[in-house]
């Protein structure tokens, strides 16, 4: 167990390991920034349950760890931003016209909008087509088909 007298200690010790290592996995100095202190603060969280024999490994684990989960964000990212964007000329009166017209659509919602609405893909279609989850594309519609109606709303 860490006290939180010890913390500082542990911090100057293995600061600049831990960002090394954020460094070497993110490959760019801010996401590295972010992580080593991501890195810290759940150690403060899980300080009952960390103990100074464990370091430096845990810190060295929590970064890698959380580089994969930053990666796969990007991918994901990545992937909705292709697939909302794949559309090339809109009809006037199409789906897609429609859903360009609503600014506060990010792009993952209006992947799945497409998907959902004009292509007829279920939620589990297009949680396997994006590499979402159920809830996730459940969660994503919900609040696309709500800044949709805002929308309309104003537009009136």
């Amino acid at each position: 167990m860490i006290e939180m007298e010890e913390f500082e200690r542990v911090y100057r010790t293995y600061r600049d390991l831990v960002f090394r290592h954020a460094l070497r996995v993110a490959g760019r100095r801010d996401v590295a920034e972010e992580i080593t202190g991501d890195a810290f603060v759940a150690l403060v969280e899980h300080r009952a349950d960390v103990t100074p024999a464990m370091l430096p490994g845990w810190l060295v684990t929590f970064v890698k760890r959380r580089a994969i989960d930053h990666w796969r964000h990007r991918d994901v990212v990545r992937r909705h931003e292709a697939t909302a964007t794949e559309s090339v000329t809109i009809p006037a009166e199409s789906t897609e016209f429609w859903l360009d017209q609503v600014r506060a659509l990010k792009p993952i919602h209006r992947a799945c909008l497409l998907l959902r609405y004009v292509h007829g893909m279920d939620r589990a279609e297009i949680a396997a087509t994006l590499g979402l989850s159920d809830t996730q594309v459940k969660g994503l519609l919900q609040y696309a088909r709500e800044l949709v109606r805002k929308s309309l709303e104003v537009a009136r």
